[in-house]
């Protein structure tokens, strides 16, 4: 059942020194209901906590509190080619979602009368594009440092479920020459991603990143023992019919029944494992066999 969600930003939060800035968040949450759990989303690169709303209202309408962090690389901080900390910005990206589950008190304590109604014991992890990079090293995926060579990861044992929409595939020969110069970083090991994940592609999402086409964003879910499921949407670009935004211009697929899908199939895999609520999860699937055949396609292993 949907209920009226309350909203906070932005929401300043303490960061390291060489971040530059402090961090800037906004906050959403259900206007009813306790020991609400939460979801920290990671956006697109360039983006910031404005946008998203397809998904993290109706998360936040269904339950949720969503707390989104805008990232170093937003717009709307104008960062410049040169700045140093270009190079870092995945690993900004990553300390910033630590630092909103460091602080998720101080968060949540901005909407009014959100205190005392949330769970910090369950907490999931989502993104979308760079997002879904930054993300996947929550969950346990290694990467290649540009800087310095080093392979790392940043698995957090707080966070307890993923999801992963649209997210990059791997790197070396995958990468077109193009995208191996200008994202380094792009070069995701998924073998120790072990958190319970759900992974959203598009099969219509040919990135001109990749030399592979749509089923690199696959990759997360057949290249890791933690992504049990996998969500197809037919059609889908990598707006995957929409979500970045309302009115968001760079919506190549925009198709409400896509947004839909990827609303409803992320709702219920969040509740199954935040909530324990196998059933919503079973449900979901067979209703979504049912009724959307033509939307999207749903597989588990």
């Amino acid at each position: 059942m949907s209920r009226p969600v309350v909203s906070a930003s932005p929401v300043v939060l303490p960061a390291a020194p060489d971040r530059g800035a402090d961090l800037q968040v906004r906050v959403s949450a259900p206007t009813t209901g306790t020991n609400l759990p939460v979801v920290v989303f990671s956006h697109g690169y360039g983006s910031s906590m404005r946008a998203y709303g397809p998904v993290s209202d109706f998360w936040a309408a269904h339950g949720f509190v969503v707390v989104q962090p805008t990232h170093l690389d937003s717009r709307t901080l104008g960062l410049t080619p040169r700045d140093a900390r270009i190079p870092h910005l995945l690993r900004f990206r990553v300390e910033d979602m630590t630092t909103v589950i460091d602080h998720l008190d101080v968060a949540t304590s901005a909407v009014p009368g959100l205190a005392g109604r949330v769970d910090p014991t369950r907490i999931a992890a989502a993104g979308h594009s760079f997002g879904g990079q930054t993300t996947g090293v929550l969950l346990g995926a290694r990467v290649i440092d540009p800087v310095d060579g080093t392979r790392w990861a940043a698995p957090d044992p707080r966070v307890t479920a993923g999801v992963l929409l649209a997210t990059a595939g791997l790197g070396g020969s995958d990468l077109t020459p193009w995208a191996a110069e200008r994202f380094p970083y792009m070069n995701p090991d998924f073998a120790d991603l072990t958190t319970p994940t759900l992974v959203v592609a598009g099969d219509a999402d040919d990135s001109p990143l990749s030399t592979r086409g749509p089923d690199w964003s696959t990759d997360p879910y057949r290249l890791s023992p933690g992504a049990r499921s996998l969500l197809t949407v037919f059609g889908g670009e990598h707006s995957l019919g929409g979500i970045p935004g309302y009115e968001a211009a760079e919506t190549t697929d925009e198709d409400p029944a896509r947004v839909s899908a990827v609303q409803r199939i992320t709702t219920a895999f969040l509740r199954s494992v935040l909530n324990g609520d196998g059933a919503s999860w079973t449900r979901a699937r067979a209703e979504f066999a049912e009724e959307r055949p033509a939307v999207g396609r749903i597989e588990s292993k």
